[in-house]
Protein backbone atom coordinates (compact mmCIF):
# COMPACT_ATOMS: atom_id res chain seq x y z
CA UNK A 1 0.00 0.00 0.00
CA UNK A 2 1.24 3.33 -0.41
CA UNK A 3 0.57 6.82 1.14
CA UNK A 4 1.77 9.53 -0.95
CA UNK A 5 3.05 12.56 1.64
CA UNK A 6 0.12 14.82 2.86
CA UNK A 7 -0.91 16.17 5.63
CA UNK A 8 1.82 14.54 7.58
CA UNK A 9 4.62 15.31 5.01
CA UNK A 10 5.66 12.14 4.92
CA UNK A 11 5.24 9.09 1.61
CA UNK A 12 5.28 5.31 2.81
CA UNK A 13 5.75 2.87 -0.02
CA UNK A 14 5.33 -0.86 0.84
CA UNK A 15 6.58 -3.36 -1.52
CA UNK A 16 7.65 -6.89 -1.56
CA UNK A 17 10.77 -8.77 -2.74
CA UNK A 18 10.88 -12.21 -2.03
CA UNK A 19 10.46 -12.81 1.53
CA UNK A 20 11.16 -9.38 2.41
CA UNK A 21 9.38 -6.18 2.64
CA UNK A 22 10.73 -2.88 1.78
CA UNK A 23 9.20 0.28 3.26
CA UNK A 24 10.17 3.21 1.73
CA UNK A 25 9.61 6.42 3.79
CA UNK A 26 9.79 9.85 1.85
CA UNK A 27 9.94 12.98 3.19
CA UNK A 28 9.94 14.30 7.14
CA UNK A 29 9.62 11.47 9.93
CA UNK A 30 8.54 13.23 13.00
CA UNK A 31 5.84 13.61 15.18
CA UNK A 32 3.33 13.92 13.03
CA UNK A 33 4.34 11.00 10.32
CA UNK A 34 5.25 8.83 13.64
CA UNK A 35 1.63 7.28 14.24
CA UNK A 36 0.84 6.37 10.54
CA UNK A 37 4.29 4.97 9.82
CA UNK A 38 4.10 3.05 13.48
CA UNK A 39 1.09 1.35 12.23
CA UNK A 40 2.20 0.59 8.87
CA UNK A 41 5.75 -0.99 10.34
CA UNK A 42 3.45 -3.02 13.63
CA UNK A 43 1.23 -4.22 10.08
CA UNK A 44 4.76 -5.66 8.32
CA UNK A 45 6.08 -6.89 11.28
CA UNK A 46 3.29 -8.86 12.01
CA UNK A 47 2.55 -10.04 8.38
CA UNK A 48 5.94 -12.28 8.52
CA UNK A 49 7.04 -14.57 11.10
CA UNK A 50 10.21 -13.89 11.55
CA UNK A 51 10.08 -10.82 9.79
CA UNK A 52 12.28 -9.57 7.60
CA UNK A 53 12.05 -5.77 6.38
CA UNK A 54 14.11 -2.65 5.03
CA UNK A 55 13.48 0.54 5.54
CA UNK A 56 14.69 2.63 2.71
CA UNK A 57 15.41 5.93 4.12
CA UNK A 58 17.54 7.72 1.31
CA UNK A 59 14.34 10.00 0.40
CA UNK A 60 13.72 10.53 4.06
CA UNK A 61 14.96 14.15 4.69
CA UNK A 62 14.08 14.68 8.49
CA UNK A 63 13.74 12.55 11.17
CA UNK A 64 13.04 14.02 15.05
CA UNK A 65 13.54 11.89 18.53
CA UNK A 66 10.55 10.08 18.33
CA UNK A 67 10.67 9.07 14.57
CA UNK A 68 14.54 7.58 15.64
CA UNK A 69 12.65 6.00 18.67
CA UNK A 70 10.40 4.10 15.97
CA UNK A 71 13.25 3.01 14.24
CA UNK A 72 14.88 1.79 17.37
CA UNK A 73 11.74 0.04 18.41
CA UNK A 74 10.93 -1.58 15.08
CA UNK A 75 14.45 -2.60 14.81
CA UNK A 76 13.79 -4.52 18.69
CA UNK A 77 10.46 -5.69 17.86
CA UNK A 78 11.94 -7.62 14.26
CA UNK A 79 15.15 -9.17 16.31
CA UNK A 80 12.31 -10.29 19.45
CA UNK A 81 10.83 -12.18 16.55
CA UNK A 82 13.98 -13.82 15.00
CA UNK A 83 14.23 -11.03 11.86
CA UNK A 84 16.28 -9.09 10.48
CA UNK A 85 15.93 -5.13 9.64
CA UNK A 86 18.33 -3.32 7.50
CA UNK A 87 18.16 0.84 6.65
CA UNK A 88 19.20 1.84 3.39
CA UNK A 89 20.93 5.32 3.98
CA UNK A 90 21.97 7.98 1.79
CA UNK A 91 24.44 10.27 2.81
CA UNK A 92 22.74 13.33 4.34
CA UNK A 93 21.16 13.88 7.43
CA UNK A 94 19.63 10.65 8.85
CA UNK A 95 23.14 8.93 8.07
CA UNK A 96 24.73 11.43 10.51
CA UNK A 97 21.62 10.96 13.08
CA UNK A 98 22.44 7.31 12.89
CA UNK A 99 26.65 8.21 13.91
CA UNK A 100 25.62 11.38 16.23
CA UNK A 101 23.81 9.13 18.33
CA UNK A 102 25.90 5.80 17.89
CA UNK A 103 23.15 3.91 16.29
CA UNK A 104 25.04 3.61 13.48
CA UNK A 105 26.54 0.23 15.61
CA UNK A 106 23.22 -1.17 16.12
CA UNK A 107 21.21 -0.92 12.18
CA UNK A 108 22.91 -2.86 9.67
CA UNK A 109 22.85 0.00 6.86
CA UNK A 110 23.30 0.00 3.21
CA UNK A 111 23.87 2.84 0.73
CA UNK A 112 20.65 1.69 -1.32
CA UNK A 113 17.49 -0.60 -0.71
CA UNK A 114 18.90 -2.90 -3.42
CA UNK A 115 22.05 -3.64 -1.37
CA UNK A 116 19.88 -3.87 1.93
CA UNK A 117 17.31 -6.01 0.35
CA UNK A 118 20.31 -8.53 -0.93
CA UNK A 119 21.65 -8.56 2.31
CA UNK A 120 18.56 -9.24 4.46
CA UNK A 121 17.60 -12.02 1.72
CA UNK A 122 21.00 -13.91 2.74
CA UNK A 123 19.40 -15.13 6.35
CA UNK A 124 15.86 -15.78 5.01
Amino acid sequence: MAYPAGETGLGIDLRREEACTIVEIAGELDMNAVPLLRAELDGVVEASRPPYVVLDLTRTTFCDSLGLGLLVHTYNRVREMGGRLALAVAPGMISRLLTITNLDHHFETHPTAEESVAAVLQTA
